[in-house]
């Protein structure tokens, strides 16, 4: 199995599957890149490798790895509360103390900090005095989408892993695969757009192929400057309660603001965004920005639905 299953970055893949092949694990390691680079991903596979049992580390089928691949190893443990901002500082401390408690079930003991850029200055101090003098059986793994809000002293402890952008050949293969019904234009827009990313072209592709048919609707109307397409789009929104409201005016605010971006070169991943962009010049699709950012402001700001959609109605006239 290896290091197969994260796509491209080949000599990061190398460099890992020739250093455990020696036995050599760091205590720290740092995986940098931004969102959808496969983060998450190679720690999963590296967490396997340092566990594995078997040859060709992460074989994937030795009982660690498979462990480790569906979340339930003891010895593979997560720090963090996807509910707060901020990494508590009381989880890092928590683990901090756990980690002198040896392993349950294997030589070595790893933390995953999904979010490491997210600790804060008291967590990073916080782990900072186990970085220092760690046990002999502790691995760290660090995720940051921005690792330059790491201390220093946090960084320079850590061997550093950057996810790199796939090859185009490779993404495109594996757009068309898991996206067979997405045009030709969406795919070659979402692999722009992503700077390379899988995961983020996937969720370029994701959002911009399911739309409700409110969206739809308004898309038309705006396109072919159908006022009474317009008002019948938004009368029945005037009931809505106001998250529904706000989630559907980000959507259509989103798509505008593809459209602009559009009119000045950049690749649209929708068709909905496209078709607004050849439609509408580009001072028009800026008044639509600002009438859609005054809606959801209004909206937000406890004005009733009724009355932002009667103001929307007159705004994108």
């Amino acid at each position: 199995m290896g290091f197969e299953a994260l796509l491209g970055n080949d000599r990061l893949k190398q460099n890992l599957t020739e250093s455990l092949a020696r036995g050599h694990i760091s205590h720290f390691y740092l995986i940098s890149g931004p969102e959808g680079s496969g983060k998450h991903t190679l720690a999963k596979l590296l967490a396997a490798a340092i566990l594995c049992q078997g040859t060709d580390k992460p074989c994937g089928r030795c009982t660690p790895c498979r462990k480790v691949l569906d979340g339930s190893h003891p010895d593979f443990i997560t720090v963090d509360d996807p509910e707060k901002k901020t990494v508590p500082v009381d989880l890092i401390r928590e683990a901090r103390a756990d980690m002198y408690v040896r392993p349950n079930e294997s030589e070595h003991k790893i933390y995953l900090f999904p979010r490491a850029q997210d600790m804060g200055l008291p967590g990073q101090n916080a782990l900072l005095k186990v970085l220092e003098e760690p046990p002999k059986y502790g691995v760290f793994l660090l995720l940051a989408d921005n690792p330059d809000k790491l201390l220093p002293t946090v960084r320079s402890r850590c061997t550093e892993l950057d996810m790199q952008p796939l090859p185009e050949n490779i993404l495109r293969t594996r757009l068309r695969r898991d996206f067979p019904q997405a045009q030709e234009a969406d795919i070659a827009a979402a692999m722009v757009r992503s700077g390379g990313f899988l995961g983020q072209a996937k969720a370029l592709l994701e959002s911009g192929g399911a739309v409700s048919a409110q969206t739809e609707s308004f898309v038309r109307a705006f396109s072919d400057r159908d006022t009474l397409g317009l008002m019948n789009t938004l009368v029945p929104m005037e009931k809505w309660k106001r998250d529904a409201l706000a989630q559907t005016l980000e959507s259509w605010l989103e798509l505008t603001e593809s459209a602009l971006a559009s009119r000045s070169g950049i690749r649209a991943v929708s068709p909905l965004a496209r078709e607004m962009a050849q439609s509408r010049s580009s001072p028009e699709l800026m008044n639509g920005v600002r009438s859609l950012q005054k809606a959801l402001d209004y909206t937000q700001s406890n004005v009733s639905p009724a009355a932002v959609c009667g103001w929307l109605e007159w705004a994108l006239r």
